[in-house]
């Protein structure tokens, strides 16, 4: 399967079409987690994957709300996956490269046990868009990039976009 990133994008823009903030959200992610995972130089394989990934990343919001009126991380890493899934097998992926955008969405939300870069760079990109779309306050944000930013790229754009003035 060759990889098309705007095709899935064509396919989360059909799934979220009530919610124009929820599509913004997902093309702002993936715009940082392009720019992350180039800046990073990973390889091209998993340079896809965080493409796939951060496109479906929230994927799982509108079933979430459906049935547990709820946005919560935990519901939106249990809803996203099989939705996931389904989009990504309609367009051929391939099963390993499903799996491994699935598990991404399924732990995206879970900041305590990030030992790989794809994950890495989804959480550090959903991060740097959630503090804009939330106004996350100066100590949060702090205390998000102590806690959570490990690459190089990532701590710089924080720095650059949240706390250049202090």
């Amino acid at each position: 399967m060759k990889h098309k990133i705007g095709l899935l994008i064509e396919d989360m823009i059909l799934y979220e079409r009530e919610s124009q903030r929820r599509i913004n959200h997902a093309m702002k992610v993936y715009s940082f987690a392009l720019a992350i995972a180039e800046n990073e130089n990973v390889n091209a394989e998993t340079l896809q994957i965080i493409e796939a990934a951060a496109v479906l990343h929230d994927i799982g919001v509108k079933e979430s709300i459906n049935k547990y009126n709820s946005t919560a991380g935990t519901f939106q890493e249990i809803e996203g996956p099989a939705i996931a899934r389904k989009i990504l097998k309609n367009r051929g992926y391939e099963a390993d490269f499903i799996d491994r955008v699935c598990y991404l969405i399924a732990h995206h939300h879970t900041y305590d046990r990030i030992n790989d870069i794809d994950l890495q760079i989804l959480v550090e990109a959903d991060l740097l868009v959630n503090m804009f779309e939330k106004s996350y306050s100066y100590e949060t944000i702090v205390d998000h990039r102590e806690r959570y930013f490990k690459t190089k790229t990532g701590l710089k754009y924080l720095d650059n976009l949240f706390l250049r003035n202090y």
